[in-house]
């Protein structure tokens, strides 16, 4: 196309990749951790929300109960994984790269 005068001058628009900023493998982790550590813990969540109302919904029998109390489980122990894992990755970050990831 060609521009007449009068008309406005067209700007250059930038689009930026989600990778963009990325220059060690200690960014990168950060990047991922970032989005997985509130995705994780939203699934969490919901596991424990899905074995509470299993669990009110048993009307006393046992073997819903039990998967209840499976579920509930299950949610507290995967809690204790992302949180040891979290922890995991913040001291193989401190150890090797000698900075705290922000995440």
């Amino acid at each position: 196309t060609t521009v007449k005068p009068g008309d406005p001058t067209p700007t250059a628009i930038t689009i930026k990749g989600p990778l963009e900023g990325i220059q060690t493998l200690v960014d990168l982790i950060s990047k991922i951790m970032t989005f997985l550590i509130p995705a994780s813990a939203l699934v969490l969540f919901v596991v424990l929300l899905w074995g509470g109302f299993d669990y009110l919904q048993s009307q006393g029998s046992p073997e819903k109960i039990k998967g209840a109390q499976a579920k509930i489980t299950a949610g507290f122990v995967g809690f204790a994984l992302l949180i040891m894992s979290f922890l995991i990755t913040r001291l193989i970050s401190f150890i090797f790269f000698r900075e705290i990831t922000p995440f």
